[in-house]
């Protein structure tokens, strides 16, 4: 087979478990026989419409069965797969459909109105249209060489601050990520999981599915998430292995049916996307269930660091230490190594990291050097080698010549009774330069006093850390993989 790329893993697994269940979705379930044909039917498909090597294929939907038939067609014919967020405004489709010049987008009947006006030459709606150009084609075999070192992928970043950049992923990228996540997580061939995580984001993708694809296991599809149904399709479809990031899982808990709900079959709990308080750490320790934290970055395909279950309890906070085929280290300003307990910046290298930003080579340059790339991430690495992210760099603010972090001051307000969700911001102040303010959204049915809260945090914290002021809201803005929006929180709160 000349093909080494991630668009053969079809043919692959099929050749070796072609009756197995490869993905479920609604009542429908695919074999990966049928997985395969289908695969190389819209191969075929988007052959005959002028897709060639190179070319840029985007597919905008929510999970459904049809993205990664997309994702590996694109793979088996040396093209590139581009996944955009739906929850971008059609401007911003419009944008990264330009930035990328996709040849053809394929699209799901609820985002027809984003796509009307959108630029893409030849657009292609999931339903009888899709399933007419599969059945005007046959499915003999598709073998393009393609090499690990062909680009497979333009992902974009979610754009919290200024424009966002298209990462570019090879296969080789995706298939060392994979291969991490199959060292590290220990997946069986039997693994069920749950993708209720956004398909068109890294973690949900290169994360969850792909590797238990890789594997042989099954793919429980989701549209989106929803944390009763989330624990009813646990028990229903005997989950083993569940990704989510820590507003997910904080919702899970909060549902009347937790304390009950059968979630004896789970085996792999991973949580990434942002730190995972230890509140809720508690949590899911009570009922018997440990996360697996983990760190990465759209531009390390992503998974970085991993925090395995031996550590989820000694270490936990942590994001742990780097996966199998990665090479991890944090830097002071001045590019030496930072002593245990300080400050630095995470720099990431290995088979799995992008080789840089489509069309922006000076960002490219920036960010990427010696095959090291620059997180823009800052963290503490302890005396064992375990890695905890504090913040991001960029969001760190300075009070009275002292650095605080505002993660680690949501982190303690997160504790807090009453504390759904929190933000912690710096704002201007005449006499320390900045200060922070905490922006709250209380638990519903609770009545926070703001003075209150800051007075539970005396102590907790050293003095410079504590916010000095408390904005009770009813949501914080969030990107499609559960981060913060710091700077429109900053735009909205910071005055």
């Amino acid at each position: 087979m000349r093909n080494e790329g991630f668009g053969s893993w079809p043919v692959r697994r099929a050749r070796k478990t072609p009756h197995r269940t490869a993905l479920v979705h609604g009542d429908r379930s695919v074999s990966y026989a049928e997985l395969h044909e289908r695969t190389t039917r819209l191969a075929h498909a988007l052959r005959a419409a002028g897709v060639r090597r190179g070319d840029r294929v985007a597919y905008l939907g929510p999970n459904h069965p049809a993205f990664l038939e997309t994702c590996f067609a694109a793979g088996m014919l040396g093209a590139l797969f581009v996944p955009l967020n739906t929850r971008l405004a059609a401007p911003e489709i419009a944008f990264q459909l330009d930035d990328c010049g996709a040849k053809v987008l394929i699209h799901a009947p609820s985002c027809a109105d984003l796509v009307a006006g959108s630029g893409a030459p030849i657009t292609v709606e999931v339903g009888p249209a899709y399933e007419a150009r599969l059945a005007a084609v046959d499915a003999t075999p598709i073998d393009e060489p393609v090499s690990l070192g062909d680009t497979c992928i333009i992902m974009y970043t979610s754009g919290t601050t200024g424009r966002p950049k298209g990462a570019m992923l090879t296969h080789g990228n995706v298939t060392w990520n994979a291969v991490n996540v199959l060292v590290d997580h220990d997946l069986i061939a039997d693994e069920r999981a749950l993708v209720s995580a956004p398909l068109f984001h890294t973690a949900g993708l290169n994360m969850l599915t792909l590797p238990v694809l890789l594997k042989g296991g099954t793919c429980v599809l989701v549209e989106s998430f929803d944390a009763t149904a989330t624990l009813e399709l646990i028990e229903r479809h005997r989950i083993t292995f569940v990704f989510g990031v820590p507003t997910m899982y904080d919702l899970m808990a909060r549902r009347p049916q937790w304390e009950t709900a059968d979630l004896s079959s789970l085996r792999l709990l991973t949580c990434g996307g942002a730190p995972v308080p230890t509140s809720l750490i508690d949590l899911y320790q009570r009922r018997g269930l440990t996360f697996l934290q983990g760190y990465g970055m759209t531009e390390a395909a992503p998974g970085t660091l991993f925090l395995d279950a031996e550590h989820a309890v000694s270490k936990a906070g942590s994001a742990g230490v780097p996966h199998f085929f990665s090479d991890v280290r944090v830097l002071a300003p001045d590019g030496s190594e930072v002593a245990p307990g300080e400050l630095g910046e995470v720099m990431v290298r290995g088979p799995h990291v992008s080789p840089g930003y489509w069309g922006l080579p000076e960002a490219s340059a920036a960010a990427f050097t010696d095959g090291w790339f620059r997180s823009g991430d800052a963290a503490r690495v302890d005396a064992d080698g375990y890695v905890t992210i504090a913040d991001r760099i960029k969001d760190m603010y300075i009070s009275g010549g002292e650095n605080v972090y505002p993660a680690e001051v949501e982190d303690a307000l997160l504790a807090l009774p009453g504390v759904a969700e929190c933000a912690v911001i710096g704002v201007p102040d005449e006499k320390w330069g900045e200060v922070g303010r905490a922006v709250v959204v209380p638990v519903p049915g609770s009545e926070l006093d703001p003075e209150l809260l800051l007075a539970r945090l005396a102590g907790v914290l050293a003095k410079y850390k504590l916010p000095k002021s408390v904005l009770l809201v009813d949501r914080l803005p969030r990107t499609a993989s559960g981060k913060l929006r710091k700077n429109d929180i900053r735009t909205q709160h910071g005055n």
